[in-house]
């Protein structure tokens, strides 16, 4: 085989491979923007729903044509960590490969215009009230394991703004949430979580 065969060969080779590569990073990026994404749980602020390993699929086919749901369990980017929007880091995000950025999952509880009051009842239990009425929740954790409220902490009375949402962790009582951080801009969201599937004895619908 002449020399310049074998050029030829690795040069086809060499292109090969990176055209490959391309079609494999542009699919990972439609993949995670329009359909979705794995992620898995590092904390125990979303416990009895979800604890600490647990894998789940999110996607991100409804941001489309809907907004977040009161009870839906959401992904998103906490508002008090910039996001970096050079290519680089907006690679990052898009691919999920090397991505640097921190990601938060709680549960949607406060809508644009609703009215947000949290208390504890007479007998000791914290209760969430939306627009007057005691709101019913029954995926939390513990009704008396709740962070007492402060002056310093988002319990209310307040309406939460347009374009933004109110966001709680199902383990009240350990939870870094809206209650300290205040109100979550609608574009701050990743996606919705809507299956666990990882370990097989808790696979779940969310």
């Amino acid at each position: 085989m002449q020399i310049e065969e074998i050029k030829t060969k690795i040069k086809a080779g060499i292109k090969e491979a990176i055209e490959t590569a391309v079609f494999v990073i542009v699919m990972v990026i439609l993949i995670r923007f329009f359909v979705g994404e794995i992620r898995w749980i590092p904390s125990g602020s979303m416990k009895p729903t979800l604890i600490e390993g647990d894998r789940i699929f999110v996607e991100r086919v409804s941001r489309f044509f809907e907004t977040p749901k009161r009870g839906d369990v959401m992904v998103f980017y906490p508002p008090f960590e910039p996001l970096a929007q050079n290519p680089l880091a907006i690679f990052e995000r898009l691919t999920g490969f090397f991505c640097k950025d921190i990601a938060y999952i709680k549960r949607v509880i406060g809508l644009p215009g609703d009215k947000i009051l949290i208390k504890p009842d007479f007998d000791g239990k914290y209760a969430v009230y939306v627009n007057g009425k005691r709101l019913e929740e029954k995926y939390i954790l513990d009704d008396y394991d709740y962070i007492p409220c402060s002056e310093k902490m988002y319990c209310g009375p307040f309406t939460v703004p347009t374009n933004n949402y109110f966001m709680l962790g199902d383990n009240r009582g350990n939870s870094q949430d809206s209650r300290f951080w205040g109100f979550l801009p609608k574009e701050r969201f990743v996606g919705r979580a809507v299956f666990l599937f990882w370990p097989f004895t808790r696979v779940n619908k969310l």
